[in-house]
């Protein structure tokens, strides 16, 4: 098949950017336009992607705007857009049919996402396809300091609707709260509520277990709505920064037929379309995986799906660009991905298989970060970098373990 032509077009700026520039470069050797609002750590001083910056990137006329402006500039190849924020999805697919004349993407439908996005409605799904997920209520701005939540302490709690909760802030905020007993409850919900975000929040039970007991599965779906790729992550350790608890920062890839299967009959009977990423987390009560969320775009931490020699842009770019029949593809190949120091890993991974597992791979050399890109390593990358690294030392020594709101 003739070598096509073609520039991706990233939006945003974070790791998940960055892991899909360097899979872009990769396989194909081209350099990424990002567009995105400020330039964050995990991309910066990059030599594979020339940024395109919009401050106000999430105000729709602006949005459609600047991505008409990146088009007109490059009529003469083909443009592959790529969304890497829950945000930048929700445009995209809002106006799909007019970026569909100027971009190549896959996304599923503007009713599909509604649905999706919406972690009460999210959960009504997992019902209807028995997904297991944690006891869950829903709160409101309306209701919230009277309604009488039937969950035992401890709870999680986390914002019904993410792309609004980024937008709040107030003193203590985190990504995700846990909430040991009542009146540390009652704390959160009026720090939350005291903000500008009124959307409802989503209170479930706390699965016991450390990060270990995590597992994260990134899908791709293909234009004619049939799963392509399928990777399941069995994550070690989560970052446990106010702002970024929940991210993974180890994952090993692995293996679970009968999981697999089940996840796929549920997209391709939704009719789902694109990236699709699931956070669970193994219940050791009943032996039973219980499904947290799912993301409409790939995962912050999906370049350990091409780290383990699954390239994510290669299925996207088969599909949208070459229009290639592919059948199911599942990644075994075990393979370790890290964003921290290897020293991280070591200290606060505490499941003694896990370090075993972990060990043999480094040994074995296969052990990706995915900032560390040996052909995108200027000095001033470098550095900034190493600096990044060695701050997770004082981040993890000051944060691990608290999911409370600070007094």
């Amino acid at each position: 098949m003739p070598e096509i032509s073609f520039i991706p077009v990233l939006l945003g700026s974070d790791a998940n950017v960055y892991g899909m520039a360097r899979s872009f470069h990769e396989e194909y050797g081209v350099r990424s336009i990002a567009i995105s609002k400020t330039i964050f750590t995990a991309t910066v001083n990059s030599k594979i992607i020339d940024f395109v910056l919009e401050p106000d990137l999430e105000n729709p006329e602006k949005f459609m705007k600047k991505l008409m402006e990146v088009a007109n500039q490059h009529q003469d190849k083909k443009l592959v857009l790529v969304p890497c924020g829950d945000g930048y999805v929700k445009l995209v697919v809002k106006f799909q049919e007019q970026l569909k004349d100027y971009y190549l993407f896959n996304c599923l439908s503007e009713e599909l996402l509604n649905t999706l996005s919406m972690k009460e409605s999210f959960y009504h799904i997992c019902e209807k396809y028995g997904f297991e997920y944690p006891k869950t209520e829903v709160v409101s701005f309306d209701d919230y300091q009277t309604k009488e939540v039937d969950i035992q302490f401890p709870v999680i709690i986390k914002a019904s609707n993410s792309v609004e909760y980024w937008k709040c802030s107030f003193p203590g905020k985190m990504k995700v709260f846990v909430a040991q007993d009542k009146p540390e409850y009652e704390r959160i919900l009026n720090a939350i509520y005291g903000s500008t975000y009124k959307d409802h929040l989503t209170i479930q039970e706390f699965i016991p277990g450390d990060d270990s007991y995590m597992r994260v599965l990134n899908c791709y779906v293909g234009t004619d709505k049939k799963v392509k790729l399928m990777a399941l992550g069995h994550a070690l350790l989560e970052e446990h920064t106010p702002q970024g608890i929940g991210s993974y920062v180890a994952i090993i890839n692995t293996y679970d037929e009968e999981l697999l299967n089940k996840f796929k009959d549920f997209l391709e009977d939704i009719g789902y379309a694109g990236f699709a990423n699931f956070d669970m987390k193994y219940d050791m009560r009943d032996g039973k995986y219980k499904l947290f969320e799912n993301n409409i775009r790939q995962g912050r931490s999906s370049f350990f799906v091409t780290a383990s020699g699954y390239n994510l842009a290669k299925w996207l770019v088969d599909d949208v660009v070459y229009h290639k029949d592919m059948p199911l593809t599942i990644a075994k190949d075990k393979h370790l991905w890290i964003q921290v120091p290897k020293g991280i890993v070591y200290k606060y991974v505490k499941d003694e298989a896990c370090q075993k597992e972990v060990r043999e791979l480094i040994k074995q050399g296969k052990c990706t970060n995915s900032l560390f890109y040996s052909k995108d390593l200027n000095l001033k990358r470098y550095i900034k970098l190493k600096i990044n690294m060695l701050n997770h030392f004082r981040k993890y020594k000051k944060y691990y373990g608290k999911k409370g709101l600070a007094e």
